[in-house]
């Protein structure tokens, strides 16, 4: 018997197909996209539709809502019918919701869009990990999840740089939408198709769910990635007005500052990838990287260094920072309590990120408003121990070398 059959009968793959593990992250990238443009496009919104800025945040907080509330049973979903088809479906209702708020005569009908969009993301963020996993042999898991974790801010940078573009809140919904398609047209023609699982049911669903939240792993990762997105948002939600506060720049000028500190991100995922493929302990990067964010976010915080440093600071907490969803959504997979619950087991993980984003820039924009920016620090600070200690429990678990 010769690798490959012996891959296709433990039901791996041959080979690593990089082009399809491409096409899935192209798809992320697309899918992150779309919460970026909001966040940039906000001045237009304000202008043509006179929204506040409460108004804006909802549309912006949708598809972190959708995360919390569906992340698990999306995760049943996908392994019912399999992990293409539902990142297809997904994309499908990304680019609708796309098109349908491009038309949207009104504040309602654009809500109502961005909740169609919403769920799309949510289908591709948790079927994009479980595509990869049937894409990749095991000694380039590691590295094909880093380039997977680079989505968001991928997108998100794009999104920003994109703005500059665009007079127009309309055309670069289209613009966005156009692009939806192309990643739909790649991920068809270059991700194979995958046989679903058994076939939907309620009872199957509390099981898998009850199965998921009993298991330590998954749970230790989503409060992992909770405590992670926490500290990221609290800082990247508010830095556009930190950099106009403390460099004096104009809102163009601040946003393009953004899109390079977001982007710095890319450097601690894939980072994350090389370094576990050395045989770094997975619990020692959560641990260091969460120490590092908040050592640098006091400094940060509480102005201790000039203006320019301080921007610089933001760039290398971006940076460290990538270190924890690489290595997070990477070892998803391994603490699943059986294979067949890898798309739940990172539903789950992705429940915490998105509940970190809800709760991030809310309870830090309150501090900041009622007490100030030092103060704030506390919390990035209290989050950063928090994200130590559940890396320590991380070494603890049996089984995988985390």
């Amino acid at each position: 018997m010769d690798k490959a059959e012996g891959a296709a009968q433990a039901g791996q793959p041959a080979g690593t197909r990089w082009g399809a593990v491409l096409a899935i992250v192209g798809a992320g990238v697309v899918a992150s996209l779309q919460v970026g443009k909001v966040i940039i496009a906000a001045p237009l919104l304000r202008r043509d539709l006179g929204l506040d800025l409460a108004s804006i945040g909802t549309l912006t907080a949708v598809f972190s809502i959708l995360g919390v509330l569906g992340g698990i049973a999306a995760g049943g979903v996908i392994a019912r019918y399999g992990a293409r088809r539902m990142l297809l479906w997904g994309l499908a209702a990304t680019a609708l919701g796309t098109a349908a708020g491009a038309l949207a005569p009104g504040y309602g009908a654009l809500l109502a869009s961005r909740v169609v969009e919403g769920l799309g993301f949510l289908l591709i963020t948790v079927a994009g990990p479980a595509a990869l996993q049937r894409l990749v042999l095991p000694s380039s898991r590691d590295l094909a999840f880093a380039l997977w974790s680079c989505y968001m801010p991928t997108g998100m940078a794009v999104a920003m740089l994109a703005s500059q573009a665009f007079g127009d809140w309309h055309a670069y919904w289209w613009c966005a939408g156009a692009a939806v398609l192309v990643a739909l047209a790649c991920v068809a023609a270059l991700a194979p198709a995958n046989p679903g699982g058994a076939g939907l049911s309620w009872a199957g669903l509390r099981r898998d769910t009850a199965d998921t939240l009993g298991a330590a792993g998954p749970l230790l990762l989503a409060a992992s990635f909770t405590l992670y997105s926490l500290m990221f948002f609290a800082l990247f939600t508010f830095l556009p007005v930190l950099l106009m506060d403390k460099l004096g720049l104009p809102l163009a000028t601040a946003g393009l500052y953004t899109a390079a500190a977001t982007a710095a991100n890319i450097i601690g995922n894939l980072g994350a990838g090389v370094l576990l493929s050395r045989g770094w302990r997975r619990s020692t990067l959560i641990a260091c990287a969460s120490a590092a964010m908040g050592v640098v976010a006091l400094l940060i915080f509480r102005s201790v260094l000039p203006a320019m440093p301080t921007f610089l600071l933001c760039v290398l907490f971006s940076a460290v920072g990538g270190l924890i969803p690489a290595t997070l959504l990477g070892t998803a997979p391994l603490v699943a309590p059986r294979p067949a619950l890898t798309a739940s087991a990172v539903g789950l993980v992705m429940m915490g990120s998105n509940l970190g984003q809800v709760i991030g820039p809310v309870t830090v924009g309150g501090v900041i408003d009622r007490y100030g920016w030092a103060q704030a620090a506390l919390i990035v600070a209290g989050a950063a121990l928090g994200g130590v200690f559940v890396a320590w429990r991380l070494r603890r678990l049996n089984g995988a070398r985390l």
